[in-house]
Parts: structure tokens; sequence; C-alpha cells
């Protein structure tokens, strides 16, 4: 189980920016199965299988983005009136129980086909994929909060790591399923491409939104398109170019200060980066992108959600499940043979 026991550092003191992290984000589940399926079958792939099924037979459309260790519902925000350490908050209960996050259901659909791969997907998994791939296509056009918990929007990555998943498993699931699926996720990346690329020919964060954002370099290393196709190419370069400094990465832009006064660098986003550059060969890069980013842990090994480059301080919720998930991703594929430039692959 991961993601129930973490604590929330002082993001930025007397800020108000500190959460009650104490419970099972389903993002996160699905993020440390794929990272254990990298590896190969392992006990930890069927816990985050068994439990991401469990919520999406227990609520089915409305299932929640995160839940109590048990399978319950996340209490409301709510606050106790004790003091705490400087400029931490004594804050219980989250607010993303009120929350849609469409991407939770591509992420399940990615975390089921891995089971797959590995011949470990039951009956009961694939009536939760039925369950999800039926509230993509029922919810896909409503705005959800997306990957990173803000304002309802109709948010690019949401809908292009649903398609991800929707081809993930059209490829495993029967006749039916997988025509369905697949057109579904064709339509997904259609609207997409006609809703939310930005002029430079590059993805954008929405279509009222023109602005890059990490988390669009997270499709293509799903397989929601090629590698080499020029929208993946130009969102890479551009993020590298404006979301980016000394190999540290940045989730988006906040407003017009430096990166790393709006917030602490990603170290998620960092791995992202390493994955990227390793898709597209450039297996010099992604090790640079991975030892950056795998040295901003505390004593104990640990990492936060953000590290803050200038006082060389963890940020955010401590430990964060995410962040491990994706460094033993990061480690696992990175050991293994490159991946040849994307110009010698088809598709």
């Amino acid at each position: 189980m991961v993601g129930a026991a973490t604590t929330s550092l002082p993001e930025r003191a007397r800020a108000g920016r500190n959460y009650d992290y104490r419970y099972v984000w389903l993002r996160d589940q699905c993020y440390a199965g794929q990272a254990v399926a990298a590896a190969g079958p392992h006990p930890l792939l069927d816990d985050a299988v068994r439990f991401v099924a469990a919520r999406l037979h227990q609520d089915g459309p409305r299932t929640s983005p995160a839940y109590t260790a048990t399978g319950g519902r996340i209490p409301d925000q709510s606050g106790l009136g004790l003091p705490g350490y400087p400029g931490g908050y004594d804050r219980v209960g989250n607010w993303v129980n009120r929350q849609f996050q469409l991407d939770v259901f591509g992420e399940a659909l990615l975390l089921l086909a891995a089971a797959h791969r590995y011949g470990r997907l039951d009956a009961d998994g694939w009536r939760a994929a039925e369950i999800a791939a039926d509230t993509i296509a029922t919810r896909r056009h409503e705005p959800d909060a997306g990957i990173w918990e803000l304002d309802d929007r109709i948010w690019t990555h949401s809908r292009l790591i649903c398609a991800a998943g929707l081809r993930s498993l059209a490829q495993a699931a029967s006749a039916g399923h997988s025509r369905h699926w697949t057109a579904l996720a064709d339509s997904l990346l259609a609207e997409a491409a006609a809703t939310s690329t930005h002029p430079s020919g590059r993805w954008q964060r929405s279509p009222d939104d023109p602005g890059l954002d990490a988390a669009l370099l997270l499709p293509p290393l799903r397989g929601a398109l090629p590698a080499h196709h020029p929208r993946t190419l130009r969102t890479l370069r551009a993020y590298t170019r404006e979301l980016t400094d000394d190999h540290y990465a940045y989730r988006f832009r906040h407003d017009e200060r430096p990166l790393h006064e709006a917030e602490g660098a990603f170290l998620l986003c960092g791995y992202v980066m390493a994955l990227a550059e390793h898709q597209q060969g450039d297996q010099e890069e992604a090790l640079r992108w991975f030892e950056r980013n795998r040295a901003a842990c505390g004593p104990p090994g640990l990492y936060a959600e953000e590290y803050d480059v200038g006082q060389r301080q963890l940020r955010g919720n401590l430990p964060q499940a995410f962040v491990h998930a994706l460094m033993l991703e990061t480690a696992t594929r990175l050991s293994d043979a490159p991946l040849p430039p994307p110009n010698s692959r088809g598709g």
C-alpha cells in the first residue's frame, strides 16, 4: 500500500500550502504497480491491482482519486486548533474527496494492462477495466481536476493518458471491447489534437490554457502516440527549454517569477524527463536527469514531492509515493538496453 503513511512538510512557510496526505491515492497505486511491473511480476503489483480494482467495483464512475487505507471515504478538510511546527498547519482530511480526476481511470487501465502482460489479471480485474473504460466514455467531456488536483478544466493530459490506457488494454481485450476501446482512444486523441495543439505544434495544457506542463510528457511514454510524433518531440523540447533548469524540472509556470521561487522542483517531473530522453534514445542525457534527481533525497534516502534547489531542502509530503515509484521505474528502464533513436523505429 502506498501513500497511506505520508506527512506534510511546509511547502512554503506561512503560505497555507500544507495538506493532510495520509491516504491512498489511486494514481500513486497505479504508478507503483507499473514501476514494479517494469522489473517483473511481484506481489506488490497484485496488491496495487487488487486495491484499484476494488475501488472501481465499489464506486464505479464516482471513483474518488484517493481513499483511506481500508478503502473508505477521506474525511472533509478541517482544522484541529493545535500548535504545529513553524510554518505548518494542523489540517486533517483532504478536499480531494470531492474531486473528479479523469486521468485516474486511464492510469487504472495502464495498471491492469501491466498485470495482464504477466498473466495476473483475473475476471474481477477485467470487469474493473470495463468500469474504467465506460467511465471514460461517459465522463470524457466533463472538466476534471487533473493530475495536479487544480481547478476543473478539460486538461489535455487527462484525455491523452486515458487514450494510452485504452490502447494498452485493447490489445488484449475481446474483439468487441478491442474495437470499442481503440475507437474511443482514437476519438480522445483526435479531439485533443483539434482543441489543444499549440500554434507552435506542441501540446498545450488545455483548450483555454496555452501553457506547457510536465504531465504532457507522460502520454507518449505510455503509448498514447509515438515517441517520434511531431507533437511529442516539440512538447519535449519546449518543456526542456522553458520549464527546466540545471536538470531540475518544474510542473508548469505559475507566474512570471523565476521557476524556483514559485515552487520547488518537482522530482516526479525530473524522472519523467529521464524516461522521455531514454525513449528518444539519448541514454547519456537520461542518466544525467536520473542522477540529478536521485540525489535530491533526505538522509534516510526518502523523497518528498518537491525539492527547494536554493535552500537544498525537501518540500511537500514525505515520503511521496509517486516519486519513489518513478525513481524505481526509471532505474529499471535505464538499466535495460538503450532504445534506438526515434527515426529508426516504425509507426
